[in-house]
């Protein structure tokens, strides 16, 4: 199990199309992928519902956790798309 802080830096903050993107990458991984708030809401990172509830605004303070026998490359993907970002100008 791999757990990674990230801050949500983007503009519009994790928004829907943002959630989608990052649940598309996750999906993509057989590791189970989860994100907390606040160490206190945890949800599955591969449920659009689950990343909307968050309500992560510009700033936010998350924990990525990533299970399974690709959790680094999965951790490592959801980071640098958080980074970029999620690849939107701004």
């Amino acid at each position: 199990m791999i757990r990674r802080p990230v801050t949500i830096i983007n503009k519009l903050g994790l928004h829907a199309r943002a959630a989608a993107k990052l649940v598309s990458l996750a999906s993509r991984y057989a590791s189970e992928i989860k994100l907390t708030k606040n160490a206190t809401t945890e949800i599955n990172g591969k449920s659009i519902l689950g990343v909307m509830m968050l309500a992560a605004a510009k700033g936010t303070e998350l924990e990525l956790i990533a299970d399974g026998s690709d959790e680094a490359a999965a951790i490592d993907a959801i980071e640098a798309l958080i980074e970029r970002r999620f690849d939107e100008a701004e």
